[in-house]
């Protein structure tokens, strides 16, 4: 298990641990204070309103609140004054949410005590959960040293330069040249490290800066590289220090934490309401696909997804069976191998609703650049090598790029669907995922799917 890991699950734990404080500590409150009898066995056992089922609930609860907050997904980068402040946000959710479902049922002489309930919660909540959390982040902040790792990779010269104006905050385990780079594989299990910087010469070519960014995006770490003059005009270089080199870092999403957990949240929940509430359609579906030709139901095919790792994307068969033999081929708008049934569910896309099971199983998002396969990535990264930036975000189901595009049956249409999706990655939110499913709507009603 890798010290991020680690820590993610200790945040965690402390926070299920905090929360179980908060609500029986909040229940003797209001035993001593308004009840009187703490000390009656029937109040502790089955208070009036129900102990163990909230003792279960109140920290799930929290916990949600805290996952949508994007708490977890930088645990080794907590700053205390951002976490406090985060903290409070939380809590005051947290103590609204059960005021409003809890605590506004119970029976009581004044309003005056549903305010001060409030109050004590909320204290409580608040407290109780950031003390631990600022234990945890001292001690993960304490040793900096040890949680930054850095591998760099380059040539000898661009190494020494770069590395003589790097700050003591990160520790450099390991130099590689760049036609070592597959050792780094073993460096990272070794020192766990959590970055690399690519030491490439801001005067070289950019094929081997993104074949070299397309060898380390499965290695989930950050991918740095000096700033060049164009990322410096168009801000995408980052200061972490006034001594510190402007760095790209091509592994950072471009939405807040907590939109990306918001994002992640609604696939979940979306994708299992598709599949239950479809479930009907998929089942006819399937009865016409088997019946009308030879071959399976399903069609599996190894995509390309997050990191640059590989996954099975499932589609409804809509070709003849074996249509592909060795080397891939794109469709066409009369591309005999389509059945005629295949025809109409590409119409209608209909034949890519399997695929809200990837959605649910973390394969993909409902929106997101479109998977390809190697063999294609590789086609398009010899003309437009930034392919490989997509791999920061999870492949989706419907993005800009395929609205804009189309299906794509021919090299120059991937390209340009690649340069929609770039622009699309680096402004995603929530609102243009909004927006780009309400023309998705549009462009299955109207049936220009091919």
């Amino acid at each position: 298990m890798t010290r991020y890991r680690k820590i993610q699950l200790i945040y965690i734990l402390a926070d299920i641990l905090s929360s179980i404080a908060v609500w029986l500590l909040f229940l003797l409150f209001r035993w001593m204070v308004y009840e009187g009898r703490i000390f009656s066995a029937d109040t502790v056992l089955i208070p009036a309103f129900n102990l163990w089922r909230f003792m279960i609930l109140y920290p799930v609860g929290c916990l949600i609140i805290y996952y949508l907050s994007g708490y977890y997904i930088r645990p080794l980068q907590h700053k205390v004054l951002q976490e406090a402040l985060l903290t409070f946000a939380c809590a005051c959710v947290i103590s609204l949410g059960a005021f409003f479902f809890i605590i506004i049922d119970d029976s009581v002489d004044s309003y005056e005590r549903y305010y001060v309930s409030l109050l004590v919660l909320l204290s409580l909540q608040f407290v109780l959960s950031w003390i631990p959390r600022l234990v945890i982040t001292l001690i993960v902040n304490g040793h900096r040293q040890e949680r930054m790792s850095t591998v760099v990779i380059g040539e000898e010269e661009a190494v020494k330069q770069l590395v003589s104006q790097l700050t003591a905050d990160r520790r450099i385990v390991a130099v590689l040249p760049p036609e070592e780079a597959d050792r780094f594989h073993s460096l990272k299990q070794q020192y766990d490290v959590s970055e690399v910087i690519i030491a490439h010469d801001r005067q070289s070519d950019e094929q081997s800066l993104y074949n070299m960014i397309n060898q380390l995006y499965p290695e989930k770490v950050d991918i740095s590289f000096p700033a060049r003059v164009y990322d410096m005009l168009t801000g995408a270089a980052r200061i972490g220090s006034l001594e510190d080199e402007p760095l790209v870092t091509v592994t950072s999403p471009s939405m807040a934490d907590w939109q990306i957990c918001f994002k992640r949240a609604f696939d979940m929940v979306f994708s299992f309401t598709a599949l239950v509430l479809l479930s009907p359609l998929m089942l006819l579906i399937a009865i016409l696909v088997k019946t009308s030709s030879k071959g399976g139901i399903i069609y599996r095919q190894e995509r390309i997804g997050l990191y640059g790792r590989p996954f099975n994307i499932l589609k409804f068969r809509t070709m003849v069976a074996d249509a592909e033999q060795e080397t891939p081929m794109l469709s066409t708008a009369d591309d005999p191998r389509i059945t005629r049934v295949g025809h109409w569910l590409r119409k209608y896309r209909l034949d890519e609703l399997p695929q809200f099971w990837n959605i649910l199983r973390g394969d993909m998002s409902v929106v997101g650049p479109r998977p390809e396969r190697r063999y294609y990535i590789n086609k398009i990264a010899e003309q437009a090598p930034y392919y490989c930036l997509l791999y920061k975000i999870r492949p989706g189901l419907t993005s800009w790029g395929p609205i804009r595009v189309g299906y794509t049956d021919t090299l120059e249409k991937m390209i340009q669907r690649l340069n929609y999706d770039i622009v699309y990655m680096e402004n995603m939110s929530l609102r243009l995922d909004l927006k780009i499913m309400m023309y998705t709507v549009k462009v299955l009603v109207d049936g220009k799917g091919q």
